[in-house]
């Protein structure tokens, strides 16, 4: 059985104590492993204090509670081009030492794969991976993020070599019909709905049952009730779509007029009001609506590590790789158990749990490139030998 716990994994972002780039090989390899503490500045304290006004719970908090998601709102996808215009002109012109201190806390894992690899050495790495803006890119229209033929490929060729997950908040089913690999472990929902391998590979045991695990299957008539009003109640704000993804529910603003996006925030918190065992969260440019219960993407790794008999192991080593707040709570997994390696992907500097970045899709194909090459590399010296046996 699963460990379990009595902790929620707060929402609101967590300051990371990461490695550091420096000269001696050795302390940068121990560095993976070993978390170090990291003052804030003015600036990101007040960010803290900011983002943990931002849980909407059942509804209530008023106006204030309101204006202060709009806020969120405005500044919560690094895609929108002038925020993140002004975000970077505002870091780039203060040279503080704590902006100074984060980037070489969160190094590219491009710059760092030797580390990386050497920390991984004699022990079995894990893949984790979300979708949008990880694997394909942010579009204004869910429904269009593709991804690409090359990504598709390298993330085959991943899953030939590494137990391989997708773990997104979307519904799990849309995110297979995007990739359409069956080697690999899906996680809908926020990993509420979780599934796979349907088809068998080396990392599966013959007599291994396929896994289905779907913790708040009772939520589902609610969640389906908050659906319909949605989409009623929205139907007039120009812009807005509400995706069902089965066992969450995602409220899209990236399309919407900043000018009415008050009045959108309202609206959901009206309609959440009279369902206080929902909450809501925030995203990248969505308000994503779930279950209140003690289950996240960080519960979902954990799960798929049990799953697949490593979750006590020290021979562990997993990767997970995420743009998204959401993923934040896998980053505080692996940085909770001194194991593994949290990967943020994006091209802003932010308060995270990860201990590398990457800045865009592009980087994170060519990072698990990388991966499956120097997996095949090393491979290569056991084969050569078991030839001459």
């Amino acid at each position: 059985m699963m460990r379990k716990q009595s902790v929620i994994v707060p929402e609101e972002l967590a300051v990371t104590t990461v490695m550091a780039v420096v000269a001696d090989p050795a302390a940068h390899r121990s560095a993976l492993l070993q978390p170090r503490s990291s003052a804030l500045g003015v600036r990101c304290a007040r960010y803290k204090r900011f983002l943990s006004q931002l849980d909407m719970g059942s509804g209530g908090g008023g106006g204030a509670r309101i204006s202060a998601w709009v806020d969120s709102m405005r500044a919560s996808s690094p895609t929108h081009v002038k925020a993140a215009a002004m975000l970077s002109a505002s870091f780039a012109a203060s040279h503080d030492e704590d902006y100074n201190n984060r980037v070489k806390q969160h190094p590219s894992a491009l710059s760092v794969f030797e580390d990386i690899v050497a920390a991984s050495k004699g022990k079995q790495i894990v893949v984790f991976l979300d979708y949008d803006g990880t694997l394909s890119p942010i579009v204004d229209d869910p429904d269009r993020a593709f991804i690409s033929n090359a990504m598709k490929e390298t993330v085959r060729d991943v899953a030939r070599h590494f137990p391989t997950a997708i773990v997104s908040g979307r519904r799990r089913d849309k995110v297979f019909s995007f990739v359409r690999l069956r080697e690999l472990y899906y996680a809908g929902s926020h990993g509420m709905d979780i599934k796979g391998p349907t088809k068998r590979t080396k990392h599966t045991k013959a007599k291994t049952k396929a896994v289905l695990f779907q913790p708040a299957t009772e939520f589902l008539p609610m969640i389906d009730e908050v659906y319909k009003a949605l989409m009623e109640k929205t139907k007039l704000i120009q812009g807005s779509r509400v995706e069902n993804n089965i066992f969450t529910l995602s409220v899209h603003f990236r399309c919407v007029d900043e000018k009415i996006w008050s009045s959108l925030a309202e609206l959901v918190r009206s309609v959440l009001k009279d369902y206080p065992k929902l909450r809501l969260t925030m995203g990248r440019k969505v308000l994503e609506i779930r279950p209140s219960i003690k289950w996240d993407k960080g519960k979902a790794l954990e799960f798929m590590l049990e799953s697949l008999g490593l979750a006590d192991s020290g021979n562990v080593f997993p990767v997970y790789i995420g743009d998204d707040r959401t993923d934040e709570d896998a980053f505080k997994v692996l940085h909770g158990r001194r194991q593994g390696l949290g990967i943020l992907v994006s091209e802003v500097i932010r308060e995270t749990s990860a201990r590398c970045s990457l800045r865009q899709p592009a980087e994170v194909q060519k990072f698990l490139r990388r991966l499956v090459e120097w997996k095949r590399s090393a491979s290569l010296p056991r084969r050569t030998e078991a030839r001459k046996k």
